[in-house]
């Protein structure tokens, strides 16, 4: 049985929640998210709750109850206050900023890396700090993965991009002897 699926979900003041066939959709102060849901998992919804129960009992359908509790505590969280994830950019001569709908990263290769913003995602570049901001948590989060792959920290120097708070591990190099 799973913990988090059996718990009922709080609806807070100010969020609506409107369910059609598969599609959940969360309405809030900063905005609306909309996502699938498979039909194994019925999810009720009433004024000031959501229920999730399990249709059948097998192990596939007992793994999707406390993951969809979860997406849902997500959505109502993000459209209240919406998620933020912070990168940090190291290494002489790495810059980035914001264009238009677009991030332009002069990442020491011979030409400048130009990455598109999603739909729902807002972005700010200031000197070498890079935040991104969206009611989404799961765009939010894959969109700022992205951005990191594109020059992740390396541990003899340092450079590179990582998350704030992140601690990357250094190298001793080489020896001489």
């Amino acid at each position: 049985m799973s913990r988090i699926g059996k718990q009922e979900i709080e609806i807070p003041a100010g969020v609506k929640v409107a369910q059609s066939g598969g599609v959940l959709t969360v309405t809030g102060p900063k905005g609306a998210v909309t996502k699938n849901f498979r039909d194994d998992i019925t999810i009720t919804v009433s004024d000031k709750s959501i229920s999730l129960n399990i249709k059948r009992n097998d192990k596939f359908s007992k793994s999707l109850w406390g993951t969809y509790a979860a997406h849902i505590k997500n959505m109502i969280a993000g459209v209240v206050t919406p998620y933020q994830k912070k990168l940090i950019l190291e290494g002489v001569g790495y810059k980035s900023e914001v264009k238009g709908k677009e991030f332009v990263f002069a990442l020491g290769f011979s030409h400048p890396v130009v990455v598109k913003i999603p739909e729902g995602i807002t972005a700010t570049a200031d000197k070498n700090n890079i935040t991104i901001t969206g009611i989404d948590k799961e765009l939010v989060g894959s969109f700022t993965a992205s951005i990191r792959a594109l020059k992740k920290g390396e541990p003899y120097k340092g450079k590179g991009m990582r998350y704030e708070g992140e601690v990357i591990r250094r190298k001793q190099g080489k020896k001489t002897v």
